[in-house]
């Protein structure tokens, strides 16, 4: 009985083979009856459903596989391209993409899936495109125009598409509620922005002075004695280095004073003051072709502020959803605790002036409390609140 049931179940494979959907159903469903059915012969009874242009037939025959194997790709992909037919294309898409996030990790994939997971991408990215333009249509219809590229509501529809993903802040050490997730902020907010930027030329003859100097600088990201390994790329690489202008909060003696105007642009901004952890700068040295890797920093109370002082063409910083290039001696002020990376693609050495400020929405009490907390922090578990600050 069995040997004639694979003479049937194969006899079915031999049906789809030569474009006999009817029989190659006939044949799977025989072996189903006997309850000898397998998830690969479901599939192939879907298969043939499809092919016979029997939707609820097929519907049912997955749901025989998907009831105790969700994660199965084949039939994920196939629910899929069933909704695809029958002109439901945000349920096709909803299995589409349930079949991508499942493949994501599952190590090799036989060819045929593959190719089949490259078309629903495919499939994916064209049905986005659609949904878009039909809600650039909507808002044209109602006289708006669509979104100007970098705006909230532009960043909202490309999120509603599948196109971008939703970016918190996430900060590894510390968290304080209520402050908005604002990747970028905008330099012309910040009075001390002018003043800085027309010192750009002052502060980079320093650094050229600091880099001619082959044992000024250390590896950014350092493992620490009394700690766990750091699970970092750039781990001990050169790539991504410092010249720390300060240390635990205090200028370092012989950098500062090989770096006078930098420290006296220093001195004029609203840089925390922490015993212990701030205020923090550096020239922050990313080296040709080296990538940053996305990452979060520890605290969501501050901001990151690089002044580009040196900066070759295709160097750029991504935040959240946004991606900006950087320009030379233009500021970029952005939220660390929120999902970010930098790149250098040039030939040629990256440079910026890096350093912290309070964010602009806590208000003076708040500051106030904050220090008195991480000082408090920073004496149970010294060197508790210090991290490498972002990119």
């Amino acid at each position: 009985m069995i040997d004639d049931l694979a003479s049937v179940a194969q006899s079915g494979v031999a049906a789809l083979q030569r474009g006999d959907p009817e029989a190659a159903r006939a044949a799977f469903e025989q072996v189903e009856r006997a309850g000898r059915g397998t998830h690969q012969l479901r599939l192939l009874l879907a298969q043939a459903c499809m092919l016979a242009a029997d939707g609820a037939a097929a519907h049912r025959a997955l749901d025989q596989v998907l009831t105790t194997e969700p994660t199965n790709l084949y039939a994920l992909i196939m629910r899929g391209d069933l909704y695809r037919d029958a002109d439901n294309p945000r349920a096709a898409v909803s299995w589409y993409h349930a079949a991508l996030a499942q493949a994501h990790g599952a190590g090799a994939l036989p060819p045929d899936l593959l190719d089949a997971l490259r078309r629903v991408e495919g499939a994916v990215t064209q049905a986005g495109a659609v949904f878009q333009a039909s809600l650039n249509d909507a808002l044209a219809d109602a006289g708006l125009g669509a979104p100007a590229p970098g705006t909230r509501l532009a960043e909202a529809m490309d999120i509603l598409a599948g196109n971008a993903e939703v970016h918190l802040q996430q900060p590894t050490n510390f968290y304080y509620p209520g402050l908005a997730p604002r990747p970028f902020f905008d330099r012309e907010t910040f009075d001390w922005v002018p003043g800085l930027e027309a010192r750009t030329d002052a502060i980079r003859r320093e650094l050229e002075q600091i880099l001619a100097d082959d044992g000024a600088l250390s590896p950014y990201i350092k493992a620490e004695a009394d700690r766990p390994a750091k699970q970092h790329a750039l781990l001990g690489d050169p790539a991504w280095s410092a010249f720390h202008l300060f240390q635990d909060g205090q200028p370092l003696a012989e950098h500062s004073a090989r770096c006078p105007e930098t420290m006296a642009a220093l001195a004029d901004l609203p840089l925390p003051r922490i015993a212990g952890r701030s205020p923090t700068a550096m020239f922050s040295v990313l080296r040709a072709g080296t990538h940053i890797p996305q990452h979060h920093g520890m605290l969501n109370t501050r901001l990151i502020c690089h002044l580009p002082l040196i900066v070759p063409r295709d160097c750029r910083l991504r935040v959240g959803n946004v991606v900006q290039v950087v320009r030379p001696g233009r500021m970029m002020i952005f939220d660390d605790s929120i999902q970010h990376e930098a790149w250098n693609d040039s030939d040629q050495t990256r440079v910026v002036l890096l350093f912290e400020i309070w964010r602009p929405d806590l208000d003076v009490a708040e500051r106030q409390a904050l220090t008195v907390l991480f000082e408090a922090i920073g004496r149970f578990t010294p060197g508790g609140t210090a991290d490498q600050a972002g990119a």
